[in-house]
C-alpha cells in the first residue's frame, strides 16, 4: 500500500507530507495495526529495564508533541519516543526546514526543536490510549541562554516524568546552536550531574524509577566517545542512543553541502555503526545501547545488533521504505538472534 501513495506524498513539500502522514495514522490507527503491527513478530527485549515487544522502535522526531503516538503504534513499533520537546513551546527554525534527498535516500532537516512545550505534550499523552513503553526526548529553549540551559532540562524532566517510560537527554542535534557544547566533559559532567539528581528526587517522591538514556552524536571522534563513556559510568545513566544526525557531508550533492542542518538515512549509517561498535568495545553490556541511524532494511537494523545494540529505533528507512519497515527490521533481528543461540 505505501508503495502506491509514497509518489503522491513526495510531491509534496516535506513538512507538509509529515503532518498529513501523522495526521492519517491517527485517524486509521485501527487499519494501520491490520496492515502493519498485528504482523511484526514477538522478540521480547530488555531495555533499561524495560520489557519490549520487539526490539524495534520509532527515533524522536517524528512526533515531537506526542500527539499521534496511538496511530504509530498501530505501526507496531516495541517502543516509541516522543519529542524533542522543550520546557517552553517554541516555533522552531523558519521554513522549509525539511528536505528530502532521494537519490541518497536521506533527509535533511533543521527544525530547531518545533513544539508545543513540555505541559503540552504531557496533556496529549494523557488522551492517549497507548500503554506500551515511551520514551521522552527532552532538550533546552533555543532562547535559554548557556548558563541556565541545565535548568531547562531539570524543568522538562520534571513536567514529563510522570509520563514516561525513560527519558533521553538530547545534546546532539545539530539544529540548536551550542547544543553539541554540552558533549564536551566539563558542561556534560555538571548537566548529567543535574539531571540525575532531579530524577532521583522525582523517583523517591512519585516512588517510581524512570530511567534516563544520553543521545549522542556520529560525529565523535574516539576521544570524544572516551569521555562520553567515562560519564555515563560516572553518572550511572541508564542507557546512550547512539546515533543522532550528522553534519558531515560527505556524499551528498553539491547544492546541499552548504546547507545548515542534520543529515539521517542511509549516509548516516557508517557512522552510527561505527559509534555503535565502538561504544558496544568500551562498555561491554555494562549500559545499553539503541542504535540508530541509516536503517533502511532489516539486514541494516541486524548490522546494529551485531554492532552491540540492544534495540534500535528508526524514523527516515520509514519515509522511504513504508511501514513495513518494522515487521522486516524485527525478523530480521529475531533470526539473527537465533542463529546466535545456536
Amino acid at each position: 500500500m505505501y508503495s502506491m501513495i509514497r509518489p503522491a506524498l513526495f510531491g509534496l513539500e516535506a513538512e507538509r507530507a509529515h503532518d498529513l502522514t501523522l495526521g492519517g495514522l491517527s485517524r486509521f490507527a485501527a487499519l494501520a495495526h491490520r496492515l502493519y503491527g498485528a504482523r511484526v513478530p514477538s522478540a521480547p527485549t530488555t531495555l533499561m529495564g524495560l520489557t519490549l515487544p520487539n526490539p524495534v522502535g520509532l527515533a524522536a522526531g517524528l512526533d515531537k508533541n506526542g500527539a499521534h503516538v496511538d496511530g504509530l503504534a498501530g505501526l507496531g513499533f516495541g517502543f516509541i519516543e516522543v519529542g524533542t520537546v522543550t520546557p517552553r513551546a517554541q516555533p522552531g527554525n523558519p521554513k522549509p526546514r525539511l528536505f528530502r534527498l532521494p537519490e541518497q535516500r536521506a533527509l535533511l532537516n533543521r527544525f530547531g526543536f518545533n513544539n508545543q512545550g513540555a505541559a503540552a505534550l504531557v496533556g496529549h499523552l494523557a488522551s492517549s490510549g497507548y500503554d506500551g513503553v515511551l520514551g521522552i526526548n527532552i532538550g533546552k529553549n533555543k532562547v535559554t541562554p548557556a548558563d541556565k540551559a541545565v535548568d531547562d532540562y531539570t524543568s522538562a524532566l520534571a513536567t514529563v516524568y510522570d509520563a514516561a517510560q525513560y527519558v533521553t537527554i538530547n545534546v546532539s542535534s545539530p539544529n540548536t546552536a551550542g547544543l553539541r557544547d554540552w558533549q564536551g566533559e566539563d558542561a556534560l559532567d555538571g548537566l548529567l550531574a543535574a539531571v540525575v539528581a532531579e530524577r532521583n528526587r522525582l523517583a523517591e517522591a512519585r516512588g517510581r524509577y524512570v530511567p534516563l538514556a544520553l543521545k549522542i552524536a556520529p560525529d565523535l571522534d574516539e576521544t570524544g566517545i572516551d569521555a562520553i563513556v567515562a560519564r555515563l559510568r560516572h553518572h550511572r545513566i541508564d542507557g546512550v542512543i547512539a546515533t543522532n544526525t550528522t553534519t558531515a557531508r560527505a556524499g551528498l550533492p553539491l547544492a546541499w553541502r552548504d546547507q545548515a542542518g542534520g543529515v539521517s538515512g542511509r549516509p548516516v549509517r557508517a557512522a552510527s555503526t561505527r559509534v555503535i561498535a565502538a561504544l558496544h568495545a568500551r562498555l561491554g553490556g555494562e549500559i545499553p545501547i539503541v542504535g540508530v541511524g541509516g536503517i533502511m532494511s532489516g539486514a541494516d537494523a541486524a548490522a546494529k545488533i551485531a554492532a552491540g545494540a540492544t534495540a534500535v529505533q528508526i524514523y527516515t528507512g520509514l519515509i522511504y521504505r513504508g511501514p513495513a519497515l518494522v515487521g522486516d527490521c524485527a525478523r530480521a533481528i529475531r533470526a539473527m538472534r537465533g542463529r546466535v543461540e545456536r
